[in-house]
């Protein structure tokens, strides 16, 4: 047996990334382990993940598995639109600011960005950027992309999103989904993932997977195939088509079936309103000084502000990143294992350091 070079015992609050692979996961890719089945998506698990994924987005949706949210973004983008088209986010999206340049250096697209204070867009703010169609000197807008739970953790409601695929589809532009964290928003908006993707307008998706429990399995889910033509042979040409797809498939397959995928957002979104609460009722009650919070908190991640020092002196103790040093302000997040006894241990240690400050 190979021996652990970890304390499984050990957890962090820097990224539902550093999580393991849930259990359900690990019995679903065993369970598919076992003799041949066709490579390269011909196989039995991806034919039922096509079946469930239409069930989900209608009758139209096409999905094509892939091993992560860049490639997933990437793809997804590229797919949308001419090497002359650009794509309008925010100034916090993921393919701006975590991407490495991947969408504009792999696929050549330009990203028109907008500053918001909630990592969310509306029409209103599109629309500063929506513009110069036909002129020869500017990136033509044709896509819009946004980021649900976003990069600030805060949520899209169904409403929001309408409306952005509204004035998207008004002005000749095609909406795209980052669902990196997608399950925590449908955990936390108690509506199936449609509610908020097909039924609001989205015409690409990328259906997170990795941040829920799964391991190098998300997804390209097509909701209106006529305004990605081409994924087939993009997927290959850009190096994310698995050979042995059946054990990407099966993974996904887990978050649908039994619930699982709710489930174990909904767990994450507990353990983060359970952070938030404690150290809420800590400054409430005068027993801590020097924190404070700069978002809401309405899925899985924490964000706050402290001074350096002791965020420093916490981080020493329990891993987390900071977001934006010069303010003061962190991220925390919580994942599907993320247990009550981590989160209160957490609160402690926050407490102890912000008292020695």
């Amino acid at each position: 047996m190979t021996e652990r070079l970890h304390d499984p015992a050990r957890k962090g609050f820097a990224s539902d990334n550093y999580a393991g692979v849930h259990p359900e996961v690990l019995a679903a890719l065993a369970a598919a382990n076992e003799g041949h089945q066709i490579a390269y998506g011909e196989d039995v698990y991806t034919a039922r993940m096509h079946e469930v994924v239409r069930a989900e987005f209608g009758d139209r949706a096409d999905v094509f598995p892939v091993f992560n949210g860049t490639g997933a973004n990437v793809l997804s983008l590229t797919a949308l639109m001419p090497r002359w088209g650009a794509v309008i986010a925010t100034g916090t999206a993921h393919i701006h600011t975590d991407e490495a340049g991947a969408p504009e250096r792999v696929s050549g697209l330009k990203l028109l960005t907008v500053p918001t204070p909630d990592g969310k867009l509306t029409p209103e703010l599109i629309a500063t950027e929506a513009w110069g169609w036909g002129d020869e000197h500017r990136a033509q807008p044709l896509a819009v992309s946004i980021t649900q739970t976003t990069e600030l953790g805060t949520l899209y409601t169904p409403d929001e999103v309408r409306a952005i695929a509204d004035y998207a589809h008004e002005h000749g532009m095609a909406l795209h989904m980052d669902g990196a964290r997608i399950w925590n928003a449908a955990a936390a908006l108690g509506v199936p993932l449609r509610a908020f993707t097909a039924d609001a307008g989205v015409d690409i998706l990328s259906l997170g997977g990795t941040k829920n429990g799964l391991l190098g399995a998300e997804a390209i889910v097509v909701i209106e195939p006529d305004r990605a033509p081409g994924l087939l042979y993009l997927r290959k040409l850009s190096m994310q088509l698995a050979s042995k797809m059946r054990f990407m498939s099966a993974q996904l397959l887990t978050l649908f079936d039994d619930g699982l995928g709710i489930r174990s957002a909904a767990h994450a979104n507990a353990m983060a309103a359970r952070l938030r609460d404690a150290l809420e009722r800590l400054v409430a009650d005068g027993a801590i000084d020097g924190l404070s919070f700069s978002q809401p908190t309405q899925a899985n991640a924490v964000f706050a502000v402290l001074a350096n020092d002791v965020a420093d002196r916490i981080r020493e103790r329990v891993r987390f990143y900071d977001w934006d040093r010069a303010a003061g302000e962190v991220r925390w997040m919580c994942a599907f294992d993320t247990t009550e006894a981590d989160v209160d241990g957490f609160v402690e240690i926050v407490r102890e350091e912000l008292t020695r400050a």
